[in-house]
């Protein structure tokens, strides 16, 4: 209850602890200095990304940097923002569309066209073809279980969680399976899609990725104020006057599109929304999304650009951001668990 009533208080524009109207003045000044700072981060390192250790041609170094760095901006601030709005819906800063099987299904789409079809199809299938693929079934995947989900165990953690390594498992296993009956040379092929990758992205998907990661975005700007009332939970919300069930519905909708495009374009990263999200909300101690949003976005740019960067310069390459991404969240994810269970 003082969780809720604090959230309740910082909606009305009242300080959780004294109930004292908190000052526009104040407020703004610590938004604008947050923002500052990470906007700051972000051009430092996107311009240490493009402009460090150039050898050899700069306007070719540059070309494929930009595409690079286009790409990494576009995941980073998608899944962020997605990953975000999300934990919102669930009433959890566990959950994430990652830990509910997105990227177990990505590579389960991938094994049974490789096992089925043949290694050949993904070079017949071409890149278009494959993305539309891919964002089709993950985006039709993550409606049915999502809406499934939030309408029979809204906001029940165990249950949520009990769910998501389900299908995330059983996703795994077929995939194991199927990449058993596969030939040696034939796995080698399949193993090039299965890790998130952004030194190889197509211009067109990239342009396609980028204007649905806006749009979404931007139609998440309505909601966000909104969102700040389903913080409170069903109830509350309902009681408030909020037609919950349609914002929770419109939201899973746009998070399932930033999230399938997101993933369709460089593959899976299982833990970058965890991260992301919680370390927004540590960096601005606020319910408000309208602030929160924007942060998570900004801070997925900083993981994505910062780690590839680090991948890139610092590991000489010998390793890919998904697997260092997915070491930290997993670890991080260990941490709100067994931090949760205390609680």
């Amino acid at each position: 209850m003082t969780a809720v009533s604090d959230r309740a208080s910082e909606i009305l524009g009242l300080h959780p602890a004294t109930g004292t109207s908190v000052t526009e003045r104040e407020r703004l000044r610590s938004i604008r200095r947050t923002a500052v700072i990470l906007g700051l981060l972000c051009a430092g390192f996107a311009a240490a990304y493009l402009l460090w250790d150039v050898k050899g041609s700069w306007s070719y170094a540059l070309d494929l940097r930009s595409r690079q760095l286009a790409s990494l901006v576009v995941v980073g601030a998608a899944v962020g923002a997605s990953s975000l709005v999300f934990q919102t819906i669930a009433g959890s800063r566990i959950l994430t569309p990652g830990v509910m099987g997105f990227d177990s299904l990505y590579v389960l789409i991938q094994t049974v066209i490789v096992s089925v079809l043949g290694p050949s199809a993904l070079q017949l299938m071409g890149v278009p073809e494959r993305f539309i693929l891919n964002t089709a079934l993950l985006a039709g995947f993550g409606l049915l279980l999502f809406r499934w989900l939030f309408r029979a165990h809204s906001r029940n953690l165990f249950v949520l969680v009990l769910v998501g390594i389900v299908v995330g498992s059983f996703f795994t296993s077929l995939a194991t399976f199927a990449s058993r009956m596969l030939s040696p040379d034939d796995y080698l092929t399949l193993q090039t899609v299965l890790f998130a990758s952004f030194t190889t992205v197509d211009v067109q998907l990239l342009g396609v990725t980028a204007a649905v990661a806006v749009l979404g975005m931007a139609a998440l700007v309505p909601l966000l104020r909104r969102l700040d009332v389903v913080d409170l939970g069903k109830d509350a919300a309902t009681g408030l006057g909020l037609d919950y069930h349609r914002i929770v519905t419109i939201t899973l909708v746009v998070v399932t599109v930033l999230v399938a495009t997101s993933t369709a374009l460089v593959g899976p990263m299982l833990f970058l929304g965890l991260l992301v999200a919680n370390l927004a909300r540590q960096i601005v101690p606020t319910h408000r999304h309208t602030v929160l949003v924007p942060v998570a976005g900004a801070v997925g740019v900083l993981a994505t650009v910062g780690g590839q960067f680090l991948v890139t310069h610092v590991f000489a390459l010998n390793t890919t951001l998904s697997v260092v991404v997915n070491l930290v969240g997993g670890l991080y994810f260990l941490y709100l668990l067994l931090k949760a269970v205390r609680l």
